[in-house]
């Protein structure tokens, strides 16, 4: 997930709860204030919502020192009833793909969901006569 440099108003397609933990997955030992510097946002609202992750069920943390490091548990369905079946796993493999310079396009990401859904495509053979 890229740092942006110019503010923005208005509405986004993703949510700081999905930054927050794509920040996460990252760096499992990251910190507060750096997810904060990255996603634009308070301490204290990173703080709610990596508090709403743990209740979620989405993340958890343990103690190291005086840092935590944090696990993302990947195999979680999405929150919402009309994104199920997808992961978070397979949400941080598409904003780690568009990380990593990767075409990423809603076609691409269409037909490798289709893929692992349904297995390998085939195409038919042309008609008779053809």
């Amino acid at each position: 997930m890229r740092e942006v440099s110019e503010s923005h108003t208005g509405w986004t397609f993703l949510t700081n709860h999905a930054r927050v933990l794509a920040a996460i997955a990252e760096d499992r030992g990251t910190r507060i204030r750096d997810i904060a510097a990255r996603c634009r946002l308070t301490e204290r609202a990173v703080g709610k919502i990596i508090s709403d992750l743990e209740e979620g069920g989405y993340l958890t943390h343990t103690r190291q020192g005086r840092s935590n490091e944090y696990r993302i548990k990947e195999g979680t369905a999405l929150r919402h009833p009309a994104d199920s079946g997808p992961t978070v796993a397979d949400l941080l493999a598409l904003m780690a793909q568009d990380d990593n310079g990767h075409s990423g396009s809603p076609a691409d990401t269409q037909e490798a969901h289709a893929h692992r859904e349904r297995g390998p495509m085939t195409t038919p053979a042309p008609p008779a006569g053809d």
